[in-house]
């Protein structure tokens, strides 16, 4: 009964659940959503940069990757969320919510650019050389012909990515946000610490549940849709199409005699 009463005590719950659903899941979904608009456009320039053959570009490109991936998030959420206005870079203002966006944004992109990179890298190189053979520049073909077969091959794991942000996002609070600004973990740690009782964090849970679960079986549903192609029914439609199709002797003389 005490554990039930500890982490599922239903009045606690329903006492938290508006402001999980009004002000949590919105700013949750933002900061990921955000971070992910700004990691993917990092993660391509990035994972181009990689795969330069200029110096220049491509150390840079993996220190920056290397080093991302290498430190904690919340060290990383530290330094840049509270290095930055410390500094007296003042980007934002003194709100703390874009440098969750921010923050959130430049972690993603180093592991975005490695999806990115291993994408494109395993498409076959007759792509590129094809696209070159028919006058198109080097920019133009990734542009046009290999870039977009890359993110087609690495959406499956970009969603990954995505849920990996949302979870991530949880860490943000450390910055310290307003009442409006509070994500989900922020409002259930809260609400936990002025009850004692620990259903609050169990209905956070829940709701990050709630976002997440779904998107992992659309990742195991794109996974298996690109590894297969096309469904069997559909290629044995096709086939049946294509022998409905066929003329037949009969049909042939038919044919002939109404050209006469």
């Amino acid at each position: 009964m005490n554990i039930i009463d500890s982490f599922f005590n239903w009045d606690q719950i329903s006492t938290i659940l508006p402001d999980l659903f009004l002000v949590g899941l919105p700013n949750t979904l933002i900061l990921a959503i955000g971070a992910m608009v700004l990691g993917s456009i990092i993660g391509i320039l990035i994972a181009l940069a990689s795969m330069s053959k200029r110096a220049i570009l491509r150390i840079p490109a993996r220190v920056y990757v290397d080093l991302l991936r290498g430190l904690p998030v919340i060290l990383t959420i530290f330094l840049l969320g509270q290095g930055l206005p410390l500094m007296g870079v003042h980007i934002f203002g003194n709100s703390s919510y874009p440098y969750g966006v921010l923050t959130l944004g430049l972690i993603a992109g180093a592991y975005i650019a490695e999806i990115f990179r291993s994408g494109i890298q395993a498409l076959p190189p007759g792509q590129l050389e094809a696209a070159r053979a028919l006058g198109m520049s080097h920019g133009m073909a990734m542009r046009l012909i290999v870039i977009p077969q890359g993110v087609r091959n690495v959406l499956p794991a970009l969603t990954n990515q995505f849920i990996a942000t949302i979870k991530d996002s949880s860490l943000v609070y450390l910055l310290g946000f307003t009442i409006s600004e509070r994500e989900l973990y922020r409002i259930g740690q809260d609400a936990a610490q002025q009850t004692g009782n620990l259903s609050p964090l169990v209905a956070a849970g829940i709701m990050y549940l709630i976002i997440t679960i779904p998107l992992t079986y659309v990742v195991n549903y794109m996974d298996k849709r690109f590894k297969t192609g096309r469904r069997p029914e559909n290629v044995m439609t096709g086939e049946a199409d294509a022998a409905n199709l066929t003329p037949t002797p009969d049909a042939g003389a038919d044919l002939a005699g109404a050209r006469k």
